[in-house]
């Protein structure tokens, strides 16, 4: 494996870094440096992880550092839950969409939700638990993989799977 810094190591011929995450505070700061990636306002990113590996934490520390002010709840009842931050220098706002498949039984779910003129439209979609809409889910940009470990520690892997994914994975490197 060739080193990238200190925290990420890149495998599977550069499209798969790793990192570990001990705290909180190492989700908070991994958050705070995606936000501040241009290609983060336009993209598709979908999180793996089992039940409590801290996928709607790192959700509401990136919203948080993309400037969404308020409650962040996680959409498992709602399916989606809608979120605005504030343009930068004036530029028009950023929409952003939270998805929870997690209560999906069939993947048609996803389609008769009507969500494919959302993915279609500008802004920022994360969705967790993104196998449960199958095939119907546009490929993602981004795939953030947590795995837990023993004493709260989280195994992390990326995966692009577009030019805007590698570019994403290239600016946190």
């Amino acid at each position: 494996m060739q080193t990238v810094d200190s925290h990420w190591r890149i495998v599977e011929s550069g499209v798969s870094p790793t990192t570990t995450w001990h705290d909180e505070g190492d989700t908070a700061a991994f958050a705070a440096r995606l936000a501040a990636l241009p290609g983060v306002r336009d993209c598709h990113i979908t999180l793996h992880g089992d039940l409590g590996a801290g996928k709607t934490t790192l959700v509401r520390h990136l919203l948080g550092a993309l400037g969404v002010t308020g409650r962040i709840k996680s959409p498992t009842y709602a399916v989606v839950e809608p979120h605005e931050a504030q343009g930068v220098a004036g530029g028009p706002a950023l929409a952003i969409w939270h998805f929870d498949f997690y209560r999906f039984n069939d993947p048609q779910e996803w389609e008769d939700a009507g969500f494919r003129e959302l993915f279609a439209s500008p802004g920022l979609k994360l969705v967790e638990w993104p196998d449960k809409a199958g095939a119907k889910l546009p490929p993602p940009d981004l795939a953030i993989h947590l795995d837990t470990q023993p004493n709260q520690v989280r195994a992390v892997r990326l995966q692009a799977h577009t030019a805007v994914g590698m570019q994403l994975i290239e600016g946190l490197a």
